[in-house]
């Protein structure tokens, strides 16, 4: 380096150190040329003004693994090397980082010719550099991006804030209505069981099925949530319906059916996992494996597996505990009507998981 470009550097470091401001002095900077001397400037340019991550290649080739190591917020790279131009270069970093991260490139070139500024900027540059340098120059197109960078990094780390405050406040809502569903369920539960304790067997009993199914961990932990929910739409039944100590008449019958539905529009109002299973099955867990059930005659794998395998659950549940219409079944009267409904009513394979549920229990 001359002594005359020492003497500019130490002239104008005021100057670099006023424009790179307090919040960029720390952001890593990455210089990649061939030629160790413009090297050599430029990092003393940077060194001076105050910058503290500067990092160096002559090497094109490493360009690539020194982004991925050092993260830099800004790179000052030469277009015209041996090996891999600069060209190749911003292909590469667009290829790996994609067109969302913003990565400002500072293009040091000797060709100010107009094809190649814009096919520079085509590729990814965002500013330029005439060499032979300007030292000011170099510390106003610096300082400018990284405040670029700063100011995007800033914009990008509030919307991150913004989208978790979202994600957050919905996940709240959704346990709010999630909550306040289970209430309505509970209420409706208690109408025509006196323990209120139905809809938790039969989640227990949905849950131990599905693992004999083989389903995964966290699909059964969600159908234990979901569960409870399916008999919501109870909440709309009259209770000379619903408590009615004889047999419906067929117009009654045809009015309880609507639970399915009146619970599934409940359950509508959230967009959880669970809810949405919770929807599910509060509309098919009285469909029929033969296509015989409501309210849309759905039959075998038609029918979602949760509401297959609650409705099981649920059968078996109402048959061994007292109704105000009906008493209690003993248990082997029961283990022989599910039995019988194999194939039927029930899914044959949930049939199956269920007895071998039982069987464990014994």
């Amino acid at each position: 380096m001359s002594d005359r470009d020492h003497q500019q550097l130490h002239t104008g470091s005021t100057i670099g150190a006023g424009v790179s401001g307090v919040e960029t002095v720390n952001a890593p900077i990455l210089i990649v040329d061939d030629q160790p001397d413009i090297v050599q400037l430029l990092s003393t340019i940077l060194t001076i003004d105050g910058y503290r991550a500067v990092h160096t290649t002559t090497d094109p080739t490493r360009a690539l693994s020194l982004i991925e190591t050092i993260h830099p917020h800004l790179i000052l790279l030469d277009l015209s090397m041996p090996q891999m131009d600069g060209f190749a270069v911003m292909a590469q970093v667009r290829e790996r980082l994609g067109q969302n991260r913003f990565l400002p490139i500072l293009v040091l070139t000797a060709d100010n010719a107009l094809p190649t500024r814009r096919r520079a900027l085509a590729s990814g540059a965002t500013d330029f550099l005439t060499k032979p340098f300007d030292h000011i120059e170099v510390r106003l197109r610096v300082g400018n991006l990284l405040r670029m960078q700063a100011m995007h990094l800033a914009l990008h780390g509030h919307a991150d804030r913004l989208e978790q405050e979202v994600r957050e406040r919905t996940a709240e809502l959704e346990r709010a209505r999630l909550e306040t569903l289970s209430a309505l369920a509970m209420a409706a539960e208690f109408r025509d069981d006196a323990t209120g304790q139905h809809t938790r067997r039969v989640a227990d009993l949905a849950a131990r099925i599905a693992g004999a199914l083989g389903l995964p961990d966290d699909a059964i932990t969600r159908l234990m949530q979901a569960a409870p929910l399916h008999d919501v739409g109870k909440i709309g039944i009259p209770d000379e319906i619903l408590l009615k100590p004889a047999r419906l008449t067929s117009s009654e019958r045809e009015y309880m059916k609507r639970h399915t539905l009146i619970g599934a529009e409940l359950l509508s109002v959230g967009q959880s996992a669970t809810l949405r299973l919770a929807r599910r099955i509060a509309l098919t867990h009285h469909e029929r494996w033969d296509g015989y059930g409501y309210p849309s005659g759905l039959a075998g794998p038609d029918i979602p597996l949760e509401g297959r395998i609650v409705a099981l659950a649920d059968t078996w549940d109402a048959l061994i505990h007292e109704r105000p219409y009906k008493p209690a079944w003993p248990q082997d009267a029961a283990l022989s009507e599910i039995a019988q409904l194999r194939g039927s009513q029930f899914d044959p394979a949930v049939v199956d998981a269920f007895f071998d549920v039982m069987q464990l229990a014994s």
